[in-house]
């Protein structure tokens, strides 16, 4: 073990703890917006009690999120430092408009969203609220868009006299063909996440509080949330599938590795289950499913797929002696987890609304056990989808430009990079389970009373402002 290990481990650990608050809180901003703006419309005051029950659900994780994230600036500076020498006049552009505009964006309208219940008109305090989940997804938008010229590098040019990308077409890297893709796929992902959390939440105060006299507000947040999933997770496969198809023709090895694909075919079988030998260079029996790969990789059932030893010697030749392939297992298999959990959660929403048919009232403790653990199922898919996204991309950190193990800092030392990682991971494992007890008393509790709007007077400089959580 040396530095290098223990920087990647370091910085897979906390940017997937990071992104576990991610995708809650792109996905509950909408929600919560698409709430108050029902409440709005119609004036139910169900509509009310869920909007400000789920939006306390929101700014918890808003919160821990923020926190997680800003972990992630320092990383770059700490272990990679070379990288970010190579590449920050590029990346930094993206980040720094995510910053100053987007999380700026969000941040002060949610702080006008949470003390403005009883200071701003209606109206304004419903454009605060969508002014922070446009906020939220702009912020996606700029840091996918910096994630994907690691990707597929664009608007830059090598300087052969500093040896550093320099910045060269800014909405050529805004307009990367793999942000255009990857961020419609990330925000379904979210919105499943999202919906997941709603459908859970509701189902629990169905069926463990059948007399409540809020009944009807959770019956209609369960299917809400349901609908919510199945059309995310019907996205989340169109989108994938772009995805598939731009990844193969700008990252030929992520997608063979993927797909345990050892030699180039055409027609190409999707693998649906592939047992290789012990060092990963060849496949000794495989369960198949004949034309589906050509289809998601090129479009065209029959088209060809290259394999990874003939991409392999490509490379060599192409960028010199190496090996250019990913660990095989772990693409292969977090590809098929984020598949397989994503469309379990689906799998579950479809039941929780048969279960809810004719306003029946669901009575299976499977089915609430099942549903307990559905949020979990779409947040473990995207995780593994960004494990697939950054482990395929080995050993490149900038693919094609620079390698991983370039772009280490070379001052940092083993002991050093050991103790923050050790200090990290200890602060995030006291942090989820404050995330998880806030999450689950706020949830138990269910939906708050309105509060009375208080009576308007001719000066109330004097009063306070109004705090709903």
């Amino acid at each position: 073990m040396d530095a290098l290990d223990v920087a990647r481990w370091q910085f897979g650990v906390t940017t997937v703890y990071h992104f576990l608050f991610v995708p809650l809180t792109i996905g509950l901003s909408v929600l919560v917006a698409i709430l108050q703006t029902m409440w709005h419309r119609t004036g139910n005051e169900r509509y009310l009690k869920l909007t400000k029950f789920y939006g306390k659900l929101f700014l918890i994780n808003f919160a821990m999120g923020v926190v997680t994230g800003i972990v992630q600036e320092f990383q770059f500076g700490m272990n990679w430092s070379d990288y970010s020498r190579f590449v920050g006049d590029i990346f930094g552009a993206p980040l720094a408009i995510e910053a100053l505009v987007a999380f700026f964006l969000e941040s002060t309208f949610i702080g006008l969203w949470i003390f403005g219940w009883d200071r701003l008109p209606k109206r304004l305090h419903l454009a605060a609220i969508w002014a922070a989940a446009i906020g939220t997804n702009l912020s996606a938008y700029f840091i996918l868009a910096a994630n994907s010229f690691m990707q597929n590098p664009v608007g830059y040019r090598i300087n052969p006299d500093t040896g550093r990308a320099e910045l060269t077409d800014f909405l050529a890297v805004l307009t990367n063909k793999v942000a255009l893709v990857t961020f419609p796929h990330t925000l379904a992902g979210s919105f499943l996440v999202a919906g997941s959390l709603v459908v859970t939440v509701g189902l629990w105060h169905v069926m463990r509080n059948r007399d409540s006299a809020d009944t009807g507000a959770y019956r209609f947040a369960t299917k809400f949330g349901s609908w919510v999933v199945l059309v995310s997770s019907a996205l989340v496969l169109l989108t994938g599938d772009i995805q598939g198809k731009i990844m193969t023709e700008v990252q030929p090895m992520k997608m063979a590795a993927a797909e345990g694909l050892y030699t180039t075919e055409s027609p190409a079988s999707f693998s649906v289950l592939t047992v290789g030998s012990l060092d990963g260079s060849r496949e000794i029996f495989a369960l198949k499913i004949p034309y589906l790969l050509s289809f998601l990789g090129t479009g065209d059932p029959h088209g060809t797929v290259q394999g990874i030893n003939d991409l392999q010697a490509q490379y060599a030749t192409q960028y010199g002696p190496g090996d250019y392939a990913p660990i095989i297992p772990v693409t292969y298999w977090s590809f098929r987890f984020m598949i397989g959990l994503g469309l379990a959660a689906a799998a579950i929403a479809l039941l929780v609304l048969w279960s809810q048919r004719k306003n029946r009232t669901p009575t299976s403790r499977w089915l609430l056990r099942a549903t307990l653990a559905m949020p979990a199922l779409p947040l473990l898919a995207n995780s593994f989808g960004w494990i697939f996204t950054e482990m395929g991309r080995q050993p490149w950190i900038v693919f094609g430009e620079m390698l991983t193990r370039n772009g280490v800092s070379r001052t940092v030392s083993l002991t050093e990079v050991l103790t923050s990682f050790t200090a990290f991971t200890l602060i995030y494992a006291t942090l989820a389970v404050i995330e998880f007890k806030l999450l689950l008393r706020y949830a138990k509790a269910g939906v708050p009373e309105p509060t009375p709007e208080p009576e308007p007077t001719d000066d109330d400089t004097e009063r306070p402002l109004a705090f709903a959580y």
